[in-house]
């Protein structure tokens, strides 16, 4: 029977497919977002059939997966995908399904340093033919580990893609109040009319994790906080939040408008904080002498008309003493504050990523009695427990957009090359690495560097 949809996992075996993937199609397929007519093909080097496959992904996740719905949805092709003798046949046997309006996701959940190989197999065996919309590349960080590799890997796709058939994704923007920063943003008076150094003193964005490295040693100890984290989801967080109105609520213009921020991007050298956590070289797997940071922190300025002289404030690490993802806009006093010379307290507008989605915004008050003093209140808008089990994974809003043809949440080329240039500079300036037992440690160091 030919299919309207196609989606083929290469690196179908590993964890990203059992704990993300397929429990996203799974989901998109039960609530009928997309078309019942669907296939995934996933592939492996090891010798599964489809049942056994699909017990092997539900031993990788502790939640279950819809075993009912990805039996009817699934085959498991046994391929090495690196021999390119073998695509021949994969690409018949994909033939005997697809009309010529099938779409055909072909996603890369794989290692970096089988990416070239794979793509130049995928499309000299016509799998992927160069400028139809209808197939596409989908794969995921890292995108190079500096400017010059991930100039490499995009010059190696542009020779066998066009960059519109191209999906990079960043999963970070598929989440909810990612998703929902520019709403808040564009769709309220109140924020976008004061969105501007002429209102706002200073943004923070935090993103914090409780737990180590976990076992991803192999490839953390590459890449460090400030790669794994700053450079695609903190800097992706802080364009949307410092870009300008774009002309039309469409991808091209969104991009435009995020890649002039990151141009624009420059940060204080003295603000730079790497640090370690106490124990990470012990972790299993990772060198004695490991300089990799699992913490950074640093000041940096968009220096474009609507934020110049603005502090952005980026930290992220692990081992802290909660996990929690946030934005935090601090409001500089009214003029009146200062002029009747009333206690300065500041509005703060809160944008909770995790693990509670919500906006906050702190308003002067009253306090009720006889005396005129003031106080901090709260406006707080969490979403409903109710609602909170319902929200889309953020692979579900990914796969959609890509089945649709949406780019607003995936990353283009230019914002990558001008992101790993801001990265460079950050990497070249930070020499020293602190060791650090919490969260309060860490957070008391920077106090003090602050002081100085």
């Amino acid at each position: 029977m030919k299919k309207d949809i196609i989606i083929t996992i290469f690196g179908s075996t590993g964890d990203l497919t059992a704990r993300k993937l397929l429990p996203a199609i799974s989901k998109l397929y039960q609530s009928k977002s997309i078309s019942q007519n669907i296939l995934v093909i996933a592939l492996g080097r090891r010798p599964y059939d489809t049942n056994s496959y699909l017990n092997a992904m539900q031993s990788l996740t502790k939640e279950p997966l819809n075993l009912d719905v990805l039996s009817k949805i699934v085959h498991y092709y046994p391929i090495q995908i690196t021999s390119y003798e073998e695509y021949k046949n994969l690409s018949e046997f994909i033939s005997g399904y697809k009309t010529t309006y099938t779409k055909e996701l072909y996603y890369l959940a794989i290692g970096p340093d089988i990416l070239a190989e794979v793509a130049s197999h995928i499309s000299k065996s016509g799998l992927i033919q160069q400028n139809n919309l209808n197939q596409v590349l989908v794969f995921e960080k890292p995108f190079g580990h500096d400017l010059d590799s991930a100039r490499a890997i995009n010059r190696m796709l542009w020779k066998y893609f066009d960059e519109s058939q191209i999906y990079r994704i960043d999963h970070y923007l598929g989440k909810e109040m990612i998703q929902n920063l520019m709403t808040v943003r564009f769709a309220n008076r109140i924020f976008e009319e004061s969105w501007d150094n002429q209102s706002i003193e200073s943004v923070k964005i935090v993103v914090k994790e409780k737990e180590g490295i976990l076992n991803r040693a192999g490839y953390y100890d590459k890449s460090g906080a400030l790669k794994d984290m700053v450079q695609s989801h903190l800097l992706q967080i802080l364009s949307l939040i410092a870009m300008d109105i774009p002309k039309a609520y469409e991808s091209q213009f969104i991009t435009d408008e995020k890649v002039k921020v990151l141009n624009a991007l420059t940060f204080d050298e003295k603000s730079v904080i790497m640090g370690q956590y106490e124990g990470y070289l012990n972790e299993p797997n990772i060198p004695g002498d490991s300089k990799t940071e699992t913490f950074v922190y640093l000041k940096a300025f968009v220096n474009t008309k609507r934020f110049k002289g603005v502090p952005f404030e980026i930290m992220t690490g692990k081992k802290m003493d909660k996990k929690e993802s946030y934005i935090e806009i601090t409001y500089l006093p009214t003029k009146e504050q200062e002029k009747w010379k009333l206690p300065v307290l500041q509005n703060k507008l809160v944008i909770r990523i995790q693990p509670n989605d919500g906006v906050g915004l702190t308003i002067n008050s009253k306090k009720p009695g006889l005396k005129n003093n003031l106080e901090l209140v709260e406006l707080n808008y969490q979403l409903p427990k109710s609602v909170e089990g319902n929200i889309p994974e953020a692979y579900e809003k990914l796969f959609l957009d890509v089945i649709n043809g949406s780019k607003t949440l995936f990353t283009r080329w230019d914002e990558i090359e001008s992101s790993w240039k801001f990265i460079d500079l950050v990497k070249e300036k930070s020499q020293e690495l602190t060791i650090y037992k919490n969260e309060t440690e860490i957070i008391n160091y920077i106090m003090k560097k602050k002081a100085l």
